[in-house]
This record gives structure tokens, C-alpha cells and sequence, in this order.
């Protein structure tokens, strides 16, 4: 997939359960319908959390990328 360019960053680093997720999902609220989130975060459990959390909202997690420790989720809002 080309480069995803989000509308929005949010940064989550160093948080851990269940803030990123709670972060999350206030973000996406704040979000118009179509625009693209960036989540970066370095919980591990993210890697299950954020996608059952998109799952349940009915959201699209575009791709999941991991940099060293940072995952960074692209979600687009439905």
C-alpha cells in the first residue's frame, strides 16, 4: 500500500492499557466521517486492542506498521 497520509496524529507513546484505546476512540469521535488517524503507540497490547476496538465501532484499520517499538495504527473513519 502507497504511503497513507493521515489527517490526524495522535500520540499515544508510552501509555499504557487502557489509555491508547480510550485515546483512541476520543479521537475518532473528533473526526468527520472519511478522514484518516494515525494512532502511534508502544503498548504491545494495542496490537489486539485497537483493531477489536475499530471492530466493535465498525471503523477500517487501513495498515498497522511497526518501527522499532512504535506501532502505528492508520484507521479511516466510516
Amino acid at each position: 500500500m502507497a504511503d497513507i497520509k493521515p489527517d490526524e496524529i495522535l500520540d499515544t507513546k508510552g501509555l499504557n492499557c487502557p489509555m491508547p484505546v480510550l485515546k483512541t476512540k476520543k479521537a475518532i469521535d473528533g473526526l468527520a466521517s472519511g478522514k484518516i488517524l494515525e494512532v502511534q503507540s508502544t503498548d504491545a497490547g494495542s496490537k489486539s486492542d485497537i483493531p477489536a476496538l475499530l471492530s466493535r465501532l465498525g471503523h477500517e484499520l487501513l495498515d498497522t506498521k511497526e518501527n522499532g517499538n512504535v506501532i502505528s495504527f492508520f484507521i479511516k473513519k466510516v
